[in-house]
């Protein structure tokens, strides 16, 4: 992922989800994907997809059982 794509990509899930704390930030040894982080809380990954000469992005976050009991 380019630098230019990263930005786009923040720019898009902090409208989206309403949040201007996110942050989107390369991963060390990795070129297809970039870390997002809502403050210095890691959220996620957004993973690079280029099949079919479509190019598109895919936000994966594990939300654990312990987060949300209670």
């Amino acid at each position: 992922m380019t630098k230019d794509e990263i930005a786009r990509i923040e720019k898009f899930l902090r409208k989206t989800l309403q949040s201007p704390t996110i942050s989107v930030r390369v991963r060390p040894r990795k070129t297809d994907s970039a870390e997002v982080y809502v403050g210095e809380e890691f959220i996620g990954v957004v993973y690079e997809d280029d099949e079919d000469d479509e190019k598109s992005f895919n936000f994966q976050m594990a939300i654990l059982a312990e987060d949300i009991a209670g």
